[in-house]
């Protein structure tokens, strides 16, 4: 096993003011959502549906989905575009961060006093300068109810 097998790669976002990170091998690609056309009925975390190149997104508003506030940063908003059991989605974020490289053996549990909903959606932690980077756990995150899963 070799240095580089002890590494994992993520894309990070910023969602609320909070650093999240998605691991790079989900992330299909980054870009700006434009003409969203809406979901009647459709749970207040579903923005809407996009197609992008020919595919059709159902886009979720992450800070809705994760119950955290919008921190005004004067951008538009950016979506990471990530697949799940042959489905498109696009997840809104507020900002776009690097791609970092973390030692695998440096992620943690949730800390106990993260927010519930926080907690449920992270497949961990990992400590970084002064900062909580929150790996999110897209299987988690897109467990949407039957009326998201019909829009």
């Amino acid at each position: 096993m070799t240095l580089q097998d002890d590494m994992t790669e993520y894309v990070t976002a910023v969602i609320g003011g909070q650093l999240f990170g998605v691991p790079i091998t989900r992330v299909q690609d980054v870009f700006v959502p434009d003409r969203l056309t809406q979901v009647p009925l459709a749970p207040p975390e579903i923005a809407g549906l996009l197609n992008v190149r020919g595919r059709i997104l159902t886009v979720v508003n992450m800070r809705k989905r994760l119950d955290l506030e919008r921190k005004e940063t004067g951008n538009r908003q950016l979506a990471l575009g990530v697949e799940l059991h042959g489905e498109s989605y696009g997840l809104l974020i507020d900002q776009i961060g690097e791609v970092l490289k973390v030692a695998a053996a440096s992620r943690e549990d949730p800390p106990i006093n993260l927010d519930q909903k926080l907690a449920h959606a992270c497949a961990g932690v990992h400590r970084l300068d002064g900062k909580l980077l929150l790996v999110l756990d897209l299987d988690r995150v897109l467990e949407l109810g039957p009326a998201a899963k019909a829009a």
